[in-house]
């Protein structure tokens, strides 16, 4: 496959006035996808939105003037989670829906995911093709022809009630007492409307962004705050959603923080037990043994897919799997939506809980998760990929994996999303792996000059 330019694992992504991420980057872009769609699609129109950071608008705008040169009609919907775009994009029967975002990273960060008119993520061929269109000379067209744009003033109303479609339980969420936290992020005005609505008595955090805050000690990436709140108020759980709203992460009454990999657990053998369940279950590399483990004792079978949300995506519809996600939160439950979605994710698990009349922390029992531990190496300049497969560096790897023998895994690769490489190790015991994760580390680093 021919080598990307732009496009990550999850989009666009990076420092907001360099590289791609400039106002004069984002017109050719929004051009580019309008005459990718033009050539594909004939006459179409886009769905833009945003999470809260403020440079969103100055993408928003540009992105805009891109697509109505290129004869593409723009829907604006505003600040709105990632998955909100998804399903509007396909209720609007849109041919592309774009979200300006970087997702969990800080909000000097900006970054860009596209959706196909089916709510998905668009494949590679269709990225690689609006890469060659930006090498092309940007031309607007016709006056008459140029594209209209238009506010869409009830989005937030249309994706709370597409969230409360997903949650089908015949008991209500009345006397769960719960905790969100909105990481100052999209799902601020949205999420908090949707538990309220199905009933639940709701602390929110986290719900005013101001331009900056988003991610910024609060949210999926940092659960400090959602874990006090809940075990100060003696609230039954709580739940985290990172900037844009696609990764949900849950923390149980006495603040033991529950993952993504456990969450695909609690869901997946839900459906098990009803009947609903159908394919394997697609985790990644970094899932947690533990949770293949308990997956397998309950007859679910589970493979693993590179890290990604997108690839767990492509293994799901490879093998006619339902349910799938990452550690990090990114969960997919494809017989509720066309992607990953916090809200989405939330409800399946409330509403394990109402069912079955068990707690989060009792249906999370069976799971004997090993200790892992994620170590990021930060590059200033190198290939990642280069350093990786340095002799020093791999023997390192297979010395570490010789002493953990059947009992634990090591993981090395570079991020798809920032300039780190990520070395994980996984074992029986917390400390041997903290040992041999820094053995790993120290290699790496020389490598890196660091």
């Amino acid at each position: 496959m021919t080598e990307r330019r732009y496009f990550g694992t999850d989009g666009i992504r990076g420092r907001v006035g360099e590289g791609a991420m400039t106002p004069e980057f984002m017109l050719r872009l929004g051009w580019a996808v309008g005459e990718h769609l033009r050539h594909t699609s004939g006459r179409s129109k886009v769905v833009i939105g945003k999470d809260t950071r403020l440079s969103g608008y100055l993408f928003e705008s540009a992105l805009e003037a891109g697509f109505a040169a290129a004869g593409i009609d723009v829907l604006l919907v505003g600040p709105m989670p990632t998955p909100a775009i998804a399903y509007l994009t396909s209720t609007f029967r849109a041919q592309v829906g774009v979200v300006v975002s970087a997702s969990h990273n800080p909000h000097y960060d900006n970054g860009i995911k596209l959706f196909g008119a089916d709510g998905r993520k668009l494949p590679d061929s269709d990225e690689l093709a609006i890469e060659a269109a930006l090498d092309a000379p940007m031309r607007c067209v016709e006056p008459e022809a140029v594209g209209r744009a238009r506010r869409i003033e009830d989005a937030g109303g249309r994706y709370v009630e597409f969230c409360k479609s997903t949650f089908r339980s015949p008991a209500a969420l009345r006397g769960l007492r719960v905790a969100v936290d909105c990481g100052n992020g999209a799902t601020y005005h949205v999420a908090g409307n949707v538990l309220r609505e199905l009933g639940a008595t709701v602390t929110e955090l986290a719900v005013r962004p101001d331009g900056f805050n988003i991610n910024q000690g609060c949210g999926a990436t940092d659960l400090a705050l959602l874990q006090r709140t809940v075990v100060e108020q003696q609230l039954d759980l709580g739940i985290a959603f990172d900037g844009d709203g696609d990764r949900c992460m849950m923390v149980t009454r006495d603040g033991q923080v529950v993952d993504g990999d456990q969450l695909v657990y609690i869901i997946a053998t839900s459906r098990k037990q009803r009947g609903k369940l159908r394919g394997p279950v697609v985790g990644t590399l970094m899932s947690n043994l533990g949770v293949e483990q308990a997956l397998e004792e309950q007859g679910i079978p589970f493979m693993r897919a590179k890290v990604g949300d997108r690839y767990v995506m492509e293994q799901l519809v490879a093998h006619d799997g339902l349910i799938g996600g990452e550690s990090s939160g990114h969960v997919i439950c494809l017989d509720r939506t066309s992607t990953g979605d916090g809200i989405v994710t939330a409800l399946q698990v409330l509403a394990v809980i109402t069912n079955s009349g068990r707690s989060l922390e009792e249906l999370i029992e069976p799971i004997h998760l090993y200790p892992q531990l994620l170590v990021n190496v930060r590059l200033e300049n190198g290939d990642a990929t280069s350093i990786l497969n340095t002799a020093t560096v791999q023997a390192a790897k297979r010395e570490v994996e010789s002493e953990l023998k059947n009992a634990g895994r090591v993981l090395l690769r570079p991020s798809g999303t920032e300039p780190v490489i990520r070395v994980m190790v996984e074992g029986e015991d917390k400390e041997e792996i903290e040992c041999y994760a820094q053995e790993i580390v120290e290699e790496v680093k020389r490598e890196v000059g660091v």
